[in-house]
């Protein structure tokens, strides 16, 4: 059997993690791509084809992808419109996770009428919360609400912010800075990040959620005028808003990113020891009568050295499910997917989907 061809560009915890799960699975053979040299050599799963290249350059860029059937760009977002243009002029697949609803955008504009696929924002969320959301609004005659809310958090959280980085800090920072999508009595509004905090508990530990850019996808254009109200927050625990809040509009740090990058990275320790938190729920109406129907999961991280984070699990997942759906004809063929067009049943019964059921 023919091994499809993929380019896995970006070797930070997310790139590795996608290229070990891809080549461990025997159907893919994988060239991890990095500009950072010793970066690959340190962290390239077994098995895997290493190339170091500097993606800016977009001949070198061309030359790498050449060959090749798909690739996945795991870089910052603002790498991924000339990734996709690269894909779209040499015939490639694309899939990205990127969180920044402009870039995202951009890409699906490069890949209209395109006779190959081009599946941005592949992660967890966007991505697999806008499958577990489709799935349930399926299930009801009308809609009332749609909430979708995703957290990645430390399990043993012990700073004033109750938090430890578990992913990309560039896509943290758009969460907390820029404008949110929504949707208000069936109509796509913006709204702003860090408002709307409302308190919950599952399995009986508190947590509050906010308003945060990105994590709703394509939905808002999808529900649009089918669904009255629908909103995306981010979890964490009680008290991590307020802090935030005070850093970004009080200290205006969400007006020089540079240094809000600078502060998070130096004060704030990575962990492995993490979560990862969905909850859906959707109301509408079903037989007539008004019905609440929840999803819920915790995906715990490895924990261990070597191991992989929670964050890293169900991005990766998320990505690969949705590689090896469209090459099982589960997907559109040709031009721009979004994620709530793949099934729920079909993810949860993938090979890679699975630690969503776990």
């Amino acid at each position: 059997m023919d091994l499809r061809r993929v380019v896995v560009l970006g070797a930070g915890k997310i790139g590795v993690a996608v290229a070990g799960l891809l080549t461990g699975s025997g159907d893919y053979a994988v060239t991890l791509a990095d500009s950072d040299g010793e970066a690959l050599a340190r962290r390239a799963p077994d098995g895997v084809r290493r190339v170091q290249v500097d993606v800016h350059d977009d001949d070198a860029l061309r030359a790498l992808l050449t060959g090749h059937q798909i690739v996945v760009s795991a870089l910052p977002f603002h790498c991924n419109v000339q990734v996709a243009r690269a894909a779209r002029a040499i015939g490639l697949h694309y899939f990205d996770l990127t969180e920044d609803v402009a870039t995202a955008r951009a890409v699906r504009e490069i890949g209209e009428g395109s006779e190959t696929i081009f599946v941005p924002q592949c992660g967890l969320a966007p991505g697999f919360v806008s499958v577990v959301a489709m799935a349930l609004v399926e299930r009801f005659e009308t809609v009332e609400e749609v909430h979708l809310r995703v957290g990645a958090l430390p399990q043993f959280p012990n700073n004033a912010l109750k938090y430890n980085l578990t992913w990309s800090i560039d896509g943290l920072i758009n969460e907390y800075c820029n404008p949110c999508e929504a949707l208000v009595d069936g109509v796509p509004v913006t709204v702003p990040s860090l408002e709307a905090v409302e308190q919950f508990s599952l399995d009986g530990v508190g947590y509050e959620a906010f308003s945060t850019s990105g994590g709703v996808g394509t939905l808002c254009q999808t529900l649009a005028g089918r669904v009255r109200n629908l909103d995306y927050k981010a979890v964490r625990y009680p008290g991590h808003r307020d802090l935030m809040r005070f850093l970004v509009r009080d200290l205006r740090l969400g007006e020089r990113r540079e240094l809000f990058r600078d502060v998070i990275e130096s004060a704030i320790p990575i962990t492995r020891q993490d979560l990862a938190l969905i909850f859906v729920s959707v109301i509408g109406r079903k037989g007539g009568l008004l019905t609440q129907e929840s999803w819920a999961q915790k995906i715990y991280g490895d924990g261990f050295e070597g191991g992989r984070s929670a964050i890293q699990k169900t991005t990766a997942a998320a990505l690969c499910a949705m590689i090896d759906l469209h090459g099982e004809g589960l997907l559109p063929q040709s031009g721009v997917v979004r994620q709530e067009q793949a099934h729920l049943e079909d993810v949860l019964d993938n090979r890679f989907g699975h630690v969503f059921g776990e």
